[in-house]
């Protein structure tokens, strides 16, 4: 098992308190902790506004991270899960991901997916396009990135997109170009992208949503003639662990107290990730013995999310202590 972890940009209300011009000396040392402890990798997530609802709270743009981060670490490896595609021009988010990837001495990852949070793309000006366009930009935009970080420059002419020879130099430091996760488990187009393009998946982790999506990702990746096992399976975990019952509950009820003057009448459906099973909540041995579950269902990469992590460290400490050395 792999592992990677989220570091908290505010989308989730996970910044509030802090105060702006000290946010980003939480996130450096967060990601420094993360570059020294047994975690291949970081990641943020793509959004421009706070969920559930948006609200003046912060929410910090991923690849101005994703560049900061490559400057301050030295060996984890930089995601985002995931980058929208339809809010930046392919080739020039190959461009940006090529210079990171510079900056990082070859350890950037690209998150990529269609992306569906409407209110964002209208805010931001791009309209909001049906699914089957969203999924057809994603693909097209794959493409551009594949051709510009193998030759160095992409053509495509599509539906979608019209890229004329652009040139995409230095090429990234890892040989064949950055490699692709594409998120998302829609079963007719999104998995057939991933099964023809990817290096990495991210879907469910719900046990049997897991596995449906792994069957038809081999479905896919057969009818293309592509070897699945060269596919690793991730998935995102939202993350709260404790000494004993008494300490998890704890935990929670801290979590809900923070946000509680943020969301109002939305925090009873914010929580309930962490109360309905949903989350991946527990002791250590709780959480082990469900990770261990989807790794023999196919799970090669967990990456978590720990919604307390700017405040509280101890749960990742102890992730780091029991979770990680019993699924060696």
């Amino acid at each position: 098992m792999r592992y990677g972890l989220f570091i908290p940009q505010g989308w989730r209300h996970d910044l509030v308190d802090i105060d702006p011009a000290d946010q980003w000396r939480v996130m450096r040392e967060l990601a420094q902790h993360a570059d020294r402890g047994p975690w291949e990798s970081l990641w943020v997530y793509d959004h421009f506004h706070t969920v559930p609802v948006p609200s003046e709270e912060a929410t910090h743009e991923a690849w101005t991270l994703m560049a900061s981060f490559a400057a301050v670490t030295d060996r984890i490896r930089l995601g985002q899960m995931c980058t929208c595609m339809g809010y930046r021009n392919p080739a020039y988010l190959a461009k940006v991901a090529a210079t990171v990837d510079i900056v990082s001495g070859g350890r950037t990852e690209m998150g990529i997916g269609g992306g569906g949070y409407e209110h964002e793309w209208r805010a931001y000006g791009y309209g909001f396009p049906e699914i089957g366009d969203r999924l057809g930009m994603l693909e097209e935009g794959v493409e551009i990135m594949r051709q510009a970080w193998t030759t160095g420059t992409a053509t495509l002419h599509g539906r979608h997109y019209d890229v004329d020879g652009a040139l995409v130099r230095p090429l990234p430091l890892q040989e064949g170009g950055i490699p692709l996760w594409i998120a998302g488990g829609g079963e007719k187009v999104t998995l057939k992208i991933a099964a023809k393009y990817a290096q990495y998946t991210n879907w469910s982790s719900d046990p049997e949503e897991f596995t449906r999506k792994d069957e038809i990702l081999r479905a896919h990746a057969d009818d293309l003639g592509r070897d699945q096992s060269e596919i690793v399976r991730s998935a995102n975990f939202n993350t709260v662990i404790g000494e004993d019952e008494k300490d998890v509950a704890a935990r929670l009820d801290r979590i809900e107290q923070r946000v509680a003057p943020y969301l109002g009448d939305r925090t009873t459906a914010f929580m309930a990730e962490y109360h309905s099973g949903r989350g991946l909540v527990g002791t250590a041995e709780q959480v082990a013995e469900r990770l261990a579950e989807l790794r023999e269902r196919g799970l090669g990469y967990a990456i978590h999310y720990f919604p307390e992590h700017a405040y509280d460290r101890t749960g990742v400490s102890e992730f780091e202590r029991q979770v990680i050395p019993a699924l060696r």
